[in-house]
């Protein structure tokens, strides 16, 4: 951290280590720790928002782990609104439900909401969704990091995330709507997996930013 804050880089956001077991309510209090840790390395970071993925379900209704998610949080949402740390909840691909239970970005903005806390969109996990730039142009005040990667249909794994432009995602539609919606936050390039890591991320980052840059360079007016 002191060296980030010596090179004067900017940190535009930190990923909360762990998400909540969300029907072991004994081990919450352990992770509330871990969370406030993670916010106050952001303050002090001057980060962008603190991203954090809910937790499973295991064999909770939705709508109970979500109370469940509430309790558990609200300690650590005082802290963040304490510290001005803007705090931002992330979907996930349903492959993923030992992570986090909310699928869609859809749900997520509805369970921000709830909450009082930013999103975390991830365009891997929702560029499908029915209702999509609905939900964009309605989720505009509390979108507060827009993670972009590419995914090539016929995948079997995840994660295996590609370079923009790789992929089959339609991401200059899907980035053109998160524009139009307002949104002027950090666009965050997240490349994990297999394909990632043969390609080498001294390669797949750079191509990465660029292509990203040029994606959306076009969209300027």
């Amino acid at each position: 951290m002191a060296e980030a804050v010596d090179r004067g880089l900017r940190v535009a956001n930190l990923i909360g280590l762990g998400p909540f077991a969300l029907t072991q309510p004994e081990q919450w209090e352990q992770q509330r720790e871990r969370l406030v840790r993670a916010l106050e390395t952001g303050h002090a970071l001057n980060t962008g928002c603190v991203v954090f993925t809910t937790g499973p379900a295991g064999p909770l209704p939705w709508d109970e782990a979500a109370d469940a998610l509430e309790t558990a949080l609200a300690p650590v949402l005082v802290e963040a609104r304490t510290l001005g740390i803007p705090f931002a909840v992330e979907h996930t691909n349903s492959l993923r439900v030992d992570v986090g239970f909310v699928h869609s970005l859809h749900d997520v903005v509805d369970l921000a909401r709830r909450l009082g806390t930013g999103v975390c969109m991830e365009i891997n996990a929702c560029w499908a969704e029915r209702g999509l730039a609905d939900t964009i142009a309605a989720a505009h005040d509390v979108i507060r990091l827009v993670q972009v990667s590419d995914f090539a249909i016929g995948t079997l794994a995840t994660p295996d995330r590609l370079v923009p432009g790789d992929g089959d995602i339609p991401l200059a539609r899907i980035l053109g709507q998160v524009v139009a919606s307002g949104y002027d936050g950090v666009f965050d390039l997240e490349l994990i997996g297999p394909k990632i890591e043969a390609e080498g991320y001294a390669s797949a980052v750079p191509r990465a930013v660029t292509a990203l840059g040029a994606l959306l360079d076009d969209l300027e007016p």
